[in-house]
């Protein structure tokens, strides 16, 4: 009896413990090939994509080269490369390390880390509409921005600055991680005004090592990556500055918790995908906007190393559904199509006019 009592008791925790959450592995992640792959250029150092959808029909995929200090534009519907703009440069139109990119209505806004700025550019044209930031900010990498009132917005950027041996400093001196600013137009002439710096200072809100993050204006939240090797998961902050206590994805970013992309739906539902950086098993993984809990993972066969990602929830010629775009390998840019992905994962499709 007492071998059978034993014998029991180790079955009900073996049970237990298999039944326990476990980060996802690869038998979780499905596969959904590109459609295509702009052409490759390692010494570009590519970064970060975006999306702009001109007027005048044509849908354009951008992306910064850190390397070769400039943006790089294709065709989004083939990957055909159409332009490259700017050059090296402290001056305006001119570019130093362009770390990140994001386009709001007809501007294109970009991170330069080495000249440590905020350079606005007109769309079409490219024509530098100014430059800010350059007195707050240390080595800047990631922005986000949010449409505000009568032609404002709100701009998030994060800054990785470092110790001397560039090092990450101490906790009690992280208080500037993110920084924000407000920003506008006024009769062709740029307006900017740092609004201020935020980061805890203390406990597990401390923002170590940051380069992506992206604002959801409907549930007041601020999505940050944390790449440090002992944190490596997203932290929820709140709009005004504040942690909130909540942390997604712990133990599950087996390698670098890299780009984010918001997709939405209406009543604040859909999904945050994020980066598990990686030249081996490059994964995004998607989680619930509201509850923010994991949903499933997926990979692109041809892409790894994924730093920047973006995606378009706006129908155009070979994606009637949108398009999610990744970085490939530092050297060029996959589209996937979002109708591939929702169907490999059992996902929604919310359409944006």
């Amino acid at each position: 009896m007492r071998t059978l009592l034993l014998l029991t008791a180790f079955l009900i925790l073996i049970t237990a413990c298999s039944s326990k959450k476990q980060p996802a592995d690869h038998s979780d992640i499905v596969v959904v090939p590109e459609v295509y792959q702009t052409e490759r250029d390692t010494a570009n150092n590519v970064d970060t994509p975006a999306i702009w959808f001109n007027p005048n029909g044509e849908v354009w995929l951008l992306a910064t080269a850190k390397e070769t200090d400039v943006v790089l534009v294709y065709d989004a519907s083939s990957g055909k490369k159409l332009h490259t703009f700017s050059e090296e440069g402290t001056g305006l139109g001119q570019l130093d390390r362009p770390n990140s990119i994001a386009v709001v209505e007809d501007l294109a806004v970009i991170i330069e880390r080495d000249n440590h700025r905020v350079q606005v550019f007109e769309l079409p044209e490219f024509r530098s509409l100014g430059v800010f930031g350059a007195e707050n900010l240390i080595k800047p990498y990631g922005l986000s921005i949010i449409p505000g009132q009568n032609g404002s917005f709100r701009l998030f950027v994060t800054d990785n600055y470092e110790t001397e041996d560039e090092q990450v400093p101490p906790i009690e001196e992280l208080g500037n991680r993110i920084h924000e600013f407000s920003f506008s137009i006024e009769k062709g002439l740029l307006q900017s005004h740092h609004v201020k710096a935020f980061g805890a200072t203390e406990g597990e809100g401390a923002l170590m090592v940051v380069e992506s993050l992206m604002a959801d204006e409907g549930l007041n939240r601020l999505i940050i990556a944390d790449e440090d090797s002992l944190q490596n998961h997203l932290k929820v902050y709140d709009l005004f500055g504040n942690f909130t206590g909540k942390i997604i994805g712990e133990g599950l970013f087996k390698y670098q918790t890299e780009g984010i992309a918001l997709y939405r739906c209406p009543d604040n539902q859909g999904y945050w995908i994020a980066t598990d950086q990686s030249h081996e098993e490059n994964t995004f993984h998607v989680f619930d906007r509201s509850k923010l809990n994991l949903i499933g993972s997926f990979q692109n066969p041809k892409t790894t190393n994924t730093d920047g990602i973006t995606l378009t929830q706006k129908a155009f010629p070979g994606f009637e559904n949108g398009a999610f775009f990744p970085i490939h390998d530092d050297g060029n840019i996959s589209a996937v199509s979002w109708a591939d992905i929702a169907s490999a994962m059992g996902l929604r499709t919310c359409m944006e006019e």
